[in-house]
C-alpha cells in the first residue's frame, strides 16, 4: 500500500472503533476532535471550520473527508445518483475545490461527515466522488463497500450502487430525526428517563411508511431500546396527556424470581 492509502485505511479503522464505542452519532468534543494517529502523528478526521479536508500528512492532493454542517450554507442534497455536495464558495480552482475534484479524478475513498445536531456527526465511509460538475459547482457522493480483504471499493453494478445510495439516505434521515427528537426530550427515555444515548431511539408515533408519518418532533418519542420495542409491539402506549399505558396481559404476568446460590 502507498502511504496515503495506509493513512485512509487508518482513518477508517479509527472511525470504526469510535462507532463501536459510542454508536453511530459521534461527538466532535472528546472524540472526533482528537483525530487518529498515523505514523506516530495525530491527524484530524475533518476540518470543523470548512467542509473539505485534506490532511497535511497526506502526500497526494485528494481530500480525505468532506463535511456537511447541521445548517449547511451550501446546496447539499439528494439525487437518485447519489448525495449532492457543493463546491466551496469562490474560485472553483481554489485548494479545497481542487482537493474535492482530485478525489474524483483519482477515485480514492473518502469519509462523508454529516451533522445530525450541533457538534454531532454521522460518518459514512468509504465514500467516493462519483461525478464532478465544474459548471454546476458540485459533485455527487456515493457509498462504497469494504471487501472481505478489507479494501474499500465502489461497486460497479448499478443496482448495488442505487441500493447503497438509498441506504445512506435512510441512515442520514434517521440520524437527523433521532437527533431532533432526543434533543426535544432532553436526551432521555420518555418512559423510564434513562439518559444513556447509546440506548436511546427515536420512535415514530405514526410509522414512517405511513404518509402521515412525518420525520418531525411532533411525530416522535424518545425511547430506550426496550421501551421502543414494547411500543412497536403495542405493549406500552402513551396518551396525548403523557400517561403511560401498559398492556393488561403484561400487568397480569407474575415476574419470576432468580435466586443466586
Amino acid at each position: 500500500m502507498e502511504r496515503d492509502e495506509l493513512l485512509r485505511a487508518q482513518c477508517f479503522t479509527a472511525l470504526t472503533k469510535l462507532r463501536t464505542q459510542l454508536g453511530d452519532d459521534l461527538p466532535l468534543a472528546g472524540a472526533l476532535d482528537r483525530g487518529f494517529v498515523f505514523d506516530g502523528v495525530r491527524v484530524p478526521f475533518l476540518n470543523r471550520y470548512k467542509g473539505i479536508h485534506r490532511a497535511s500528512r497526506q502526500l497526494g492532493k485528494a481530500a480525505l473527508s468532506v463535511m456537511t454542517s447541521y445548517r449547511s450554507p451550501y446546496d447539499d442534497g439528494e439525487t437518485e445518483a447519489g448525495l449532492g455536495y457543493a463546491y466551496r464558495e469562490g474560485d472553483p480552482n481554489q485548494a479545497d475545490n481542487r482537493a474535492l475534484r482530485e478525489a474524483h479524478a483519482s477515485g480514492v475513498p473518502i469519509v462523508y461527515f454529516v451533522a445530525t445536531r450541533p457538534g454531532w456527526f454521522r460518518a459514512e465511509y468509504p465514500c467516493y466522488i462519483a461525478t464532478d460538475d465544474p459548471a454546476g459547482r458540485r459533485v455527487t457522493i456515493v457509498r462504497g463497500v469494504m471487501t472481505p480483504v478489507g479494501e474499500p471499493e465502489l461497486p460497479t453494478d448499478a443496482i448495488a450502487r442505487r441500493y447503497l445510495v438509498r441506504e445512506v439516505r435512510q441512515r442520514l434521515h434517521q440520524g437527523r430525526f433521532r437527533a431532533v427528537v432526543l434533543s426535544a426530550y432532553r436526551d432521555r427515555c420518555t418512559i423510564c428517563r434513562l439518559r444513556e444515548l447509546r440506548l436511546l431511539d427515536a420512535s415514530h408515533i405514526v410509522a414512517d411508511a405511513d404518509p402521515a408519518g412525518v420525520p418531525e418532533v411532533r411525530n416522535g418519542l424518545s425511547l430506550c431500546s426496550i421501551h421502543h420495542r414494547a411500543f412497536d409491539q403495542n405493549l406500552v402506549g402513551i396518551s396525548p396527556d403523557y400517561d403511560v399505558h401498559v398492556a393488561p396481559r403484561l400487568l397480569d404476568d407474575e415476574d419470576g424470581r432468580c435466586s443466586i446460590s
